[in-house]
């Protein structure tokens, strides 16, 4: 196996993306201006290698606060035109810019009213030519040892693509919040999750005043299934926490201590979020402080649940 060849490749495909630095200019961004002022969705179409890199451009438009989805040129003539509204921009993709099926669907476009963005090798081809907006790549060498495979050409496309999505992201101010809306599923998701859609509350975030004793208060953690227990002043607000390791301590120093108010043993002051913080935040003070549970506070500072470790595990460094 050649791996010097593998690296060729590599250089070949950075040297393409490198080479975009001085394409991005007043077309692309006329380009994103029509993105992120579309009020319908954005098209993006491509036949072949095109096409799939076209797939994965859309969908990072969608996940990113633009509303996308992909065409493929040859489908639209067999009713999937019907996907597409003057309210929309089609975004097309053709390295060479001569794709026929991409080219046949322009008219179509046109009549139907929706901008046309291309990106494409030059503005003289002919979807530059037939294009609103042109944003050209350049003559791209393929890294394929024959020079026909797609293979830079796509990687500069997709680049591209990436740059436009999130340069309109940027612009629009999606922000964590609304990012984590459109990502409500996986390890990503859950991060940037807000605490309260995680945090333990009910009969599994036990609440004891300061006067309870140790034991009552173990009592409630036990049946709570918890790893700690809040303890409440006079007005309902935070004034302390009781984990399973301040009853370590306590036995080892006094094993009567049991009996005793909680107050008088509980850790005064412990650190708290907000419901409305996100997840990946709880883990980063949950780590930093080396602590397994992190009361949870309105803004009374009054518990409203507990967020456990085993809550967050797995998400991530």
């Amino acid at each position: 196996m050649d791996l010097d060849y593998a690296r060729e490749v590599l250089r070949v495909e950075a040297r393409a993306i490198e080479s975009l630095l001085d394409k991005v200019g007043d077309a692309f961004e006329r380009a994103a201006k029509l993105v992120l002022d579309c009020q319908g969705h954005v098209i993006v179409s491509g036949m072949g290698k095109a096409g799939l890199v076209g797939q994965k451009i859309s969908a990072t438009l969608s996940s990113t606060g633009t509303p996308s989805h992909f065409l493929h040129p040859a489908e639209a003539y067999h009713g999937d035109l019907g996907r597409v509204t003057k309210k929309d921009v089609l975004v097309a993709l053709s390295n060479s810019g001569e794709t026929d099926e991409l080219i046949r669907l322009i008219p179509r476009i046109r009549e139907i009213g929706a901008p046309i963005i291309s990106i494409t090798a030059t503005a003289a081809s002919a979807l530059g030519k037939n294009s609103d907006v042109v944003i050209e790549i350049g003559r791209i060498e393929e890294a394929c040892p024959l020079g026909l495979a797609p293979s830079a050409s796509t990687t500069a496309i997709l680049a591209i693509g990436d740059a436009l999505a999130l340069c309109v992201q940027k612009e629009r101010g999606f922000d964590k919040e609304q990012y984590a809306f459109y990502h409500p599923g996986g390890e990503l998701g859950r991060r940037l999750a807000k605490v309260r859609e995680v945090m333990r509350s009910g009969d599994r975030n036990p609440i004891v005043s300061e006067s309870t004793p140790v034991l009552d208060a173990i009592r409630k953690i036990t049946a709570g299934r918890a790893g700690a227990v809040c303890v409440v002043a006079g007005d309902g607000s935070l004034a302390g926490i009781f984990t399973d390791g301040d009853l370590r301590r306590l036995l080892e120093r006094d094993p009567a201590g049991v009996n005793r108010p909680i107050g008088g043993v509980m850790t005064k002051s412990p650190t708290t979020i907000g419901p409305d913080r996100l997840v990946a935040e709880a883990l980063r003070i949950l780590r930093e402080k080396k602590i397994d549970e992190l009361p949870v506070v309105n803004e009374k500072r009054e518990p409203v649940g507990m967020l456990d470790i085993q809550d967050v595990l797995g998400l991530g460094a």
